[in-house]
């Protein structure tokens, strides 16, 4: 099941105080990058491992508040937020990476 977008700031806001562990994907779609590592993160966003986390993606180019607000300055960014917080951040489409990220969010269910 391919991971939702977050269609405003409002919805943002919503889902990042939401109580649960949130991996956010910020992407654009002329990003090379973005594209190669999203068929990744869908994989991930469906084992089993990583039931406990809520995914979503921001096109940085549509939700330029959003992006403003956690200051993105290079896409791929993945974040983790929990109770409203950035817990943790990784720049760059690293697969293993995005996999220690997940699981460093996992931790937190």
């Amino acid at each position: 099941m391919p991971v939702p977008p977050i269609n405003s700031y409002d919805e943002f806001q919503k889902i990042i105080n939401c109580g649960k562990p949130v991996v956010i994907d910020f992407w654009a779609p002329w990003c090379g990058p973005c594209r190669t590592i999203s068929p990744i993160l869908d994989k991930f966003s469906n084992e089993a491992e990583f039931a406990g986390l809520e995914f979503y993606k921001v096109d940085v180019d549509e939700q330029g508040r959003i992006s403003q607000e956690v200051g993105i300055r290079a896409m791929p960014t993945f974040m983790v937020f929990k109770d409203g917080n950035k817990i943790k951040e990784l720049v760059g489409a690293n697969p293993s990476g995005l996999q220690t990220l997940l699981k460093d969010g996992a931790a937190l269910v």
